[in-house]
């Protein structure tokens, strides 16, 4: 019935890595290693993520037709992702800049180019994407005019994912279509603004359900990650790992999630097993380098 196991509209982006021994201080200037350029941008992170792990995944992205393009086309087709969906031309690339500690927490900064002018008639006009694929998956480094018409596009039976980052207030349409919302800390605090009481992700999992999405998980690091729906909650544990790099853990863990629940998962199953892609990918450098194949996902 499907043609995809996953369709991920969201952000593709040039990024632009340079390790520091510490992150600058407001006017300070402190030296780094060499630039490295590698393919990312949460929504070809995603898709990228999910190709690897075995996924029929396709993207609905936008990237500028110069070098930077090119290179995120290049590893979306290196990873088996359909790129039919991509569009290219409007503005530059999407780039995120982004400096790495020795401890392997990350800071991000993104000019959004070409992301910026993925449009609701984009969407309109990937139809046949939206009515094929089973599970969709969204950001928000896109406008949001476009994940709400995203929403609209869904197929009867097809489930929708949300990772609201960077973080905005969402409207009702949207945080009722989501299944599940997926935040970390301070996503989790942006969205809830005036309504976060109490200081536990089990809190904070519990008002999110109240303001509409069908079920929630909150990431939490090192300590796991949290699943939320009207069945309850409950901690999925963390698997333990010496991380190298962060980038585009949350990515992974999104994508793997988001697959495995289109497969038949239950949430709890679901967040277990991208808790242990989420694992593998911090292991390694870069973003889309970093991500796993399915035989290398750690055991549960």
């Amino acid at each position: 019935m499907y043609d995809y196991d996953l369709l991920v509209v969201g952000s593709a982006n040039a990024d632009l890595v340079i390790s520091v021994e510490r992150r600058p201080g407001a006017g300070e200037t402190v030296l780094g290693s060499d630039l490295a350029v590698h393919p990312g941008g949460k929504g070809a992170n995603q898709a990228v993520a999910a190709a690897r792990l075995g996924a029929r995944t396709a993207l609905l992205a936008r990237v500028g037709d110069d070098a930077h393009g090119r290179l995120l086309l290049e590893s979306q087709r290196a990873a088996g992702v359909d790129t039919v969906g991509v569009l290219v031309g409007g503005a530059p690339t999407g780039v995120a800049l982004i400096t790495v500690d020795p401890s392997g927490d990350n800071s991000i900064v993104v000019s959004p180019g070409a992301n910026s002018r993925l449009t609701p008639e984009d969407v309109r006009a990937a139809g046949c994407l939206f009515q094929g694929s089973r599970v969709v998956s969204a950001q928000l480094e896109i406008p949001l005019e476009t994940v709400v018409e995203a929403v609209r596009n869904l197929a009867p039976g097809s489930r929708f994912v949300l990772n609201p980052s960077p973080p905005r207030p969402l409207p009702r349409e949207v945080l009722a279509a989501c299944d599940p919302l997926i935040v970390n800390e301070h996503e989790a605090k942006v969205i809830l603004g005036d309504s976060a009481v109490g200081d536990s992700p089990e809190d904070w999992a519990r008002i999110l359900l109240a303001k509409g999405p069908r079920s929630v998980v909150v990431t939490l690091g090192g300590q796991g990650a949290l699943v939320a729906s009207s069945e309850g909650v409950s901690r999925v544990p963390a698997v333990a790992v010496d991380a190298v790099d962060t980038t585009g853990a949350g990515d992974s863990f999104t994508a793997a999630l988001a697959w495995r629940l289109g497969a038949g998962a239950s949430l709890a199953q679901a967040a277990a097993y991208a808790a242990r892609v989420g694992a593998a990918t911090v292991t390694r450098k870069g973003a889309q380098a970093s991500f796993p194949t399915a035989a290398e996902v750690p055991a549960p």
